[in-house]
């Protein structure tokens, strides 16, 4: 499968390549987040159901963000265990 890839131009991305993908993320992820909070204000003004898809869309693509931020922190920084290495 490796090899399959190699042959179709996909490569290991270096800092730069990673850097740009990251930042291209953040804007589409925040242009969702506007795109659906907008509508989920104009649903609720005109129907006045904010429990629509939007609504929906929107709280759990930032419960899902915010739950995977708070276990990725917490599997990469590991607990002391109560032991100093500085006196």
């Amino acid at each position: 499968m490796k090899k399959m890839f190699l042959k179709m131009g996909f490569k290991k991305a270096d800092e730069m390549e990673m850097s740009i993908q990251l930042k291209a993320v953040r804007w589409a992820w925040f242009y969702t987040v506007i795109f659906l909070g907008v509508w989920s204000v104009y649903e609720l003004l005109s129907v006045g159901n904010n429990n629509g898809l939007p609504f929906i869309l929107l709280i759990s693509q930032n419960l899902i963000l915010t739950s995977l931020v708070f276990y990725y922190r917490r599997k990469m920084v590991k607990p002391d265990n109560g032991e100093d290495d500085e006196e």
